[in-house]
This record gives structure tokens, C-alpha cells and sequence, in this order.
């Protein structure tokens, strides 16, 4: 199994490990936006985030919440299940103008 990508270790594109590259490293790994996505409204339960995600393996959802936990962009919650970390909620910040972009350039014609 691949190990969760970090700052300053040798990562896909970067021997050095920049942080950027480590970043790029995860989100492009499958489905890993997806999930993030999903839980951009609030926490979800495993099934309910498995659901949400068009029923997608449960082995690869649970790599990618370990991943996902391992760099403290989501925590599970005993009650309410898994939620975007304040970190996680900030890159989503970053990614929502992503999707208006996405948006404009998929009418583009």
C-alpha cells in the first residue's frame, strides 16, 4: 500500500517533497477529491459517504479516510462520522473556485 504523501519526503514529481507536490500527490489520487467533496456540507457516516460517492469500494474509502485523517484533513467523530478538519475546510476554500472555474470552462462551447 502507498504511504499518505508528506511535506518534505519523496513524493510523485518531487524528490524534495515540496509541499505543493506533496498536495498534488494526494488530491490526485482516486477518488480522494471525491470524498473530500462530499463532505463539504458536514460529516457523514461511513455508508452515507460511500453512497454519496456512487457506492465506491469500501477498501479504497477506507485508504483514502486514513490517508485523508493521516494528513488531518478529516477526523471521524464517534457520533456524527467523518468531517473536514478546520485544514480541510480551508483547502476547500481553495477548491470551490476550482468548480466555478470548471463550470465557466465546461460552457465554453
Amino acid at each position: 500500500m502507498a504511504r499518505t504523501p508528506k511535506a518534505g519526503s519523496s513524493v510523485r514529481g518531487s524528490r524534495t517533497g515540496r509541499p505543493i507536490m506533496a498536495l498534488l500527490d494526494l488530491l490526485g489520487r482516486r477518488w480522494l477529491l471525491r470524498v473530500i467533496w462530499e463532505l463539504r456540507s458536514g460529516p457523514l457516516t461511513f455508508r452515507a459517504l460511500r453512497e454519496a460517492c456512487g457506492d465506491m469500494s469500501p477498501t479504497v474509502l477506507n485508504t483514502r479516510l486514513k490517508e485523508l485523517r493521516d494528513s488531518d484533513l478529516v477526523t471521524l467523530d464517534a457520533e456524527e462520522g467523518y468531517a473536514l478538519t478546520p485544514l480541510g475546510r480551508e483547502l476547500m476554500e481553495h477548491v470551490l473556485p476550482l468548480f466555478d472555474w470548471a463550470e465557466r470552462w465546461a460552457r465554453r462551447g
